[in-house]
């Protein structure tokens, strides 16, 4: 049975000009894949490190932009109002910068991984960028997954210069 669905080639856009992601992406009910990104402190961290934790995983092409950032302020003050939820930013994004820049804009709610060291991700979870100047980030999407490791929630934004809709996952987490 597999976890993902299998897709030729999803397509996502950029102000309107297609962008191509690689890998499958995951399914509703379906278990989670384990992943491996790095924190600030170049710690690896993992998904099973959160085991019979609920998780939201929010990932993005980089804090360094509008949107992103944008994003993941709205997200931290979701997580205040929701502490027994795990809430990870992730991007392609240094961990020094990640952490930073969280740092600089409160977002103290949020865990901010990297794909530094592991570009697996992205590519476990269809989710990496093969085409355009973004090629080799991630695109922006929200997932989340359960304290059994189910997948609840997928959203692939289909045009990463908007944001998500954090109302959909609000419906889900409550």
């Amino acid at each position: 049975m597999s976890h993902f669905r299998s897709l030729n080639m999803t397509v996502v856009t950029l102000k309107g000009n297609p962008l191509e992601l690689y890998g499958i992406q995951p399914l509703l009910g379906k278990k989670a894949l384990e992943f491996h990104l790095t924190n600030s402190k170049l710690e690896t961290v993992s998904l099973s490190q959160s085991k019979g934790k609920k998780r939201i995983l929010s990932i993005f092409p980089s804090l360094d932009t509008g949107v992103c950032l944008t994003m993941n302020k709205h997200l931290n003050e979701l997580a205040k109002s929701h502490p027994t939820i795990q809430f990870y930013a992730i991007s392609c994004d240094l961990p020094f910068a990640a952490s930073r820049i969280c740092g600089l804009e409160k977002i103290e709610h949020m865990q901010p991984l990297s794909m530094m060291h592991n570009k697996q991700f992205g590519m476990d979870y269809g989710l990496l960028l093969t085409s355009g100047p973004l090629h080799g980030l991630l695109t922006r999407a929200l997932i989340y997954i359960d304290a059994l490791d189910i997948i609840q929630h997928v959203e692939i934004v289909s045009e990463i210069t908007n944001e998500p809709d954090y109302q959909a996952l609000l419906k889900v987490i409550q």
